[in-house]
């Protein structure tokens, strides 16, 4: 009985961490985008060492940059862990499991870093709102993350339990 209310608390966080991992890598492609459009007449008055990037933002501060990528990267990382995450919780095994808890610790330490990067730029100042948007997005999804990995691994104690009361001990 236990183990269906661990089952369910951990798909709705991973629905909520799939919906907010596709809301980051949305505002960090459109920020993408939008660099690499102004970037050639934005960088061209520029100094030569900064015009040796490929992308130049014009919005945000110097961290912005670092930000909006790592962004980019963490919400494609996001999705594919909620995804196959999902799938393994849905299949019910016990290494399934153990495989999604894996991939979520790792999701979650990647996410810590992005939001290192987001608080970092909080701190530097003079963001655009979408990119305050994004940074507030990747404090939430830090937490969500860490609560889903938590989830995860509580389901997959109940079900190696499961397995070692029903084998009477020998697992």
């Amino acid at each position: 009985m236990g183990s269906e209310g661990s089952r369910s608390a951990a798909l709705l966080l991973l629905i909520i961490n799939l919906v907010l991992y596709f809301i980051i890598m949305l505002i960090a492609a459109w920020a993408v985008n939008h660099a690499i459009e102004k970037t050639h007449e934005s960088a061209s008055v520029l100094q030569t060492p900064a015009r040796i990037f490929p992308i130049y933002f014009p919005m945000g501060n110097m961290a912005t940059g670092f930000f909006v990528i790592f962004s980019l990267l963490i919400g494609v990382i996001g999705i594919t862990t909620s995804l196959t995450g999902m799938l393994n919780v849905m299949q019910w095994t016990s290494p399934g499991l153990y495989a999604a808890a894996a991939s979520s610790l790792w999701t979650w330490a990647l996410t810590l870093l992005a939001m290192g990067l987001a608080s970092k730029e909080i701190d530097i100042g003079y963001t655009d709102s979408n990119l305050r948007t994004l940074e507030v997005i990747m404090i939430i999804v830090s937490g969500t993350q860490l609560l889903c990995t938590g989830a995860i691994h509580i389901t997959a104690e109940d079900v190696a339990g499961t397995a070692r009361r029903m084998l009477g001990g020998r697992v």
